[in-house]
């Protein structure tokens, strides 16, 4: 069993997301969930959890007790340990939801190692034990294992198993190509791995914008298809790209047909990629070319786009993402349930996400019926 330390302030979607990574995901206290294993990607120091938005780490189980100190003292002098080496304790108060200090954590758990004959090193440990203590109620949603809103009170011990590489993308600002309204890396990674994004995927963005949700994808090593309707948006998307991603993959016209990528000739490990000019109610791109969809749909102050009033667009947006992929997530400023129900989805998970007074994104993770 694993421990896994979440991020951020909304912990159903955190661990929601972890559920792409790890296995029996359940929450347990204000961030912090359990999970019965944790996948594999294959490769040293490949596991899934590395790709994460919103958790910070996996914890292999030492010992689970109420948020206190005493608890945890006693529930470590009990619990088997099968290593050996130097340590160093790290103890966090989850958003000081308990009274517990770090400090005295930290001193008295080091104290039990010391007892049980581990030399600690602070610097530069082969063991690293993380103390968790969290306290109050959980998260409430129907879609996560746990998310009850029950109170809580845990201190979960575990050694430090794989940490969130958090390597995202520059901020949109940063970027050789930005336009107003770009969503966050953190938020764009998260939907990305929602949708499926991995090494050997394909994940495609019919809406891409200025790219910032499929260059999340590819920098989590997928393969990307990039569509918008706008030259200037593709132009853009390829200058990102091409900055972040590498050279082009490119499409070579029997490819093109099939709607598939090849890998970059550059010699560089670079995911493959294409962004065209296209409708996204209209892909030009085979049925179950791909794995995954996710898109941003325009929003409300943006009431026609081209030739489409924005229900006809997100509708067949929604259409033609069933023909070409089994799972969807969908980003919007409004509940859009209804028109992918009568695309062919099951809705796997709805979110509601407030990113400022004004915007609330409503998430959907999306299935092929």
């Amino acid at each position: 069993m694993y421990w896994l330390e979440l991020a951020g302030e909304e912990d159903a979607f955190a661990a929601y997301e972890a559920s792409t990574a790890a296995a029996g995901v359940d929450l347990l206290a204000p961030g912090i969930a359990s999970a019965g294993s944790l996948g594999s990607a294959g490769g040293a120091n490949a596991s899934p959890v590395r790709r994460l938005a919103y958790t910070r780490a996996a914890h292999e189980a030492v010992a689970r007790t109420d948020a206190d100190l005493d608890a945890a003292v006693a529930a470590l002098e009990a619990a088997p340990i099968d290593r050996t080496g130097t340590v160093a304790v790290r103890a966090r108060n989850v958003r000081n939801t308990t009274g517990v200090s770090t400090g005295a954590a930290e001193r008295a758990l080091g104290g039990v190692l010391v007892d049980r004959g581990f030399a600690v090193d602070l610097d530069d440990p082969d063991h690293v034990l993380r103390a968790l203590f969290a306290a109050g109620e959980r998260a409430d949603h129907a879609a996560v294992a746990g998310a009850d809103g029950g109170d809580a009170s845990v201190c979960a011990l575990g050694w430090v198993a794989t940490e969130a590489d958090r390597d995202f993308a520059p901020k949109p600002t940063d970027r050789p190509f930005f336009q107003p309204g770009s969503m966050a890396p953190a938020d764009a990674r998260a939907y990305a791995n929602l949708a499926g994004a991995a090494s050997g995927r394909t994940l495609l963005d019919p809406m891409c914008g200025t790219g910032g949700l499929p260059l999340e994808a590819g920098l989590v090593g997928a393969d990307v298809v990039a569509c918008d309707a706008q030259s200037k948006m593709v132009r853009g998307t390829r200058r990102n790209f091409r900055e972040y991603l590498g050279a082009s993959a490119g499409l070579r016209g029997d490819e093109r047909d099939r709607g598939g990528t090849r890998a970059p000739d550059d010699g560089a490990d670079h995911p493959a990629w294409h962004v065209a000019r296209g409708d996204a109610t209209d892909l030009p791109v085979r049925a179950d070319a791909v794995d995954g969809v996710a898109f941003d749909a325009p929003y409300g102050r943006q009431s026609k786009i081209a030739r489409h009033e924005l229900a006809d667009l997100v509708s067949g947006a929604l259409a033609e993402a069933a023909r070409v992929a089994p799972r969807a997530v969908v980003i919007a400023d409004r509940d859009w349930r209804a028109e992918a129900r009568a695309a062919g989805w099951t809705v796997d998970a709805a979110f509601e996400r407030r990113v400022h007074r004004s915007l609330t994104r409503h998430v959907l993770a999306l299935d092929r019926e």
